[in-house]
């Protein structure tokens, strides 16, 4: 495992998403599975896990914490907020201090900790990020030692850019992946001289980037890749980074014949490694192989300057003319 500095701490530049471990959004995950695919991920070396209070509305979160309390390693968990619907303030209210706090105290019960060690806002509206009381009400909980570091996770260019007017925000988790790379050429330079961390999530596009999905694949009733996939349920651009199904499937096939020989899923990873801004990429895993796959991606060989100028050329004219959704 390779690591990255996040705020002065190592984090393994491979972290593991754990949407799935809420077993609400991609079938079901039972326990003993979800403890099998975090021991593999920690015996690789892994050591940056992501999750968010509505992942399973705390399951995932319950089971990491359940899981640190006998790991013998140091793990640093990032979780998110800001997307539950519970009353008495749910979506899109969810924004005062009172309720922001009770949330992270939720979280730090589920996991276990007296402080967190990345708390994220959750994709929330852009009218809330321009206000700019969220970032006040992080800052207290942080000078009150619930959390170390906050975050955002942005659904758009523009929610990056509000964010980076604050410099004491210590992470962007951001839709980045060869279905999304233009975020690259807009704020990446900011950040890095920032030293705002770049958290890359949905880097396989749903798993249109293993290569292994055909316009045949049908999905259970619970996956979000059937109810979500022309953003029913929430942005369309988490799902298939934002491309109709059936054409994504297709343009993963142009992308395949761009990269040289080898494993589709591990080489899409090491793309986004390729780019000195992001600090982790976070692919989730529903299986122990997948997280193999996914770590040794690290130690895959850059591509040279002619393979990256020709998937660069070939998401402008082939790729993001398609994409849906805000981005």
């Amino acid at each position: 495992m390779n690591y990255r500095n996040f705020k002065n701490t190592p984090i393994a530049e491979v972290g593991l998403g754990t949407w799935q471990l809420g077993s609400a959004d991609w079938g079901i995950i039972d326990e003993d599975k979800a403890f099998e695919i975090l021991e593999a991920y920690t015996a690789a070396g892994g050591n940056f896990i992501d999750t968010a209070d509505v992942y399973g509305m705390g399951t995932s979160e319950r089971i990491i914490g359940k899981y640190l309390s006998q790991a013998n390693q140091e793990i640093y968990v990032a979780t998110k907020l800001g997307r539950r619907h519970d009353a008495p303030n749910g979506w899109p209210q969810n924004f005062t201090y009172d309720t922001i706090r009770r949330h992270v105290e939720d979280s730090l019960t589920h996991l276990g900790q007296s402080q967190l060690f990345l708390e994220q806002l959750h994709c929330i509206p852009t009218e809330e990020l321009k206000k700019g009381d969220v970032f006040d009400h992080l800052r207290r909980l942080q000078q009150e030692g619930l959390i170390k570091h906050f975050g955002v996770s942005v659904e758009t260019a523009e929610e990056a850019h509000i964010c980076l007017e604050h410099k004491d925000v210590a992470s962007l988790q951001i839709i980045f992946n060869l279905f999304r790379q233009h975020l690259a050429s807009d704020f990446f330079d900011k950040a890095l001289h920032q030293g705002t961390a770049l958290i890359a999530r949905v880097p396989l596009a749903s798993g249109l980037l293993t290569g292994k999905l055909t316009a045949q694949t049908v999905f259970s009733e619970s996956d979000h890749r059937n109810y979500n996939a022309n953003g029913d349920a929430f942005n369309v651009g988490e799902t298939f980074s934002g491309v109709e199904f059936n054409k994504g499937v297709a343009l993963a096939d142009g992308i395949k014949s761009i990269l040289p020989e080898g494993d589709m899923a591990q080489q899409s990873i090491k793309w986004i490694l390729q780019h000195p801004a992001i600090t982790t990429v976070i692919p989730g895993a529903s299986k122990v192989p997948q997280v193999h796959s996914n770590v040794a991606a690290a130690g895959l060989s850059d591509f040279d300057t002619a393979t990256m100028q020709a998937l660069t050329e070939y998401y402008a004219q082939n790729i993001q003319p398609e994409i849906r959704g805000v981005y």
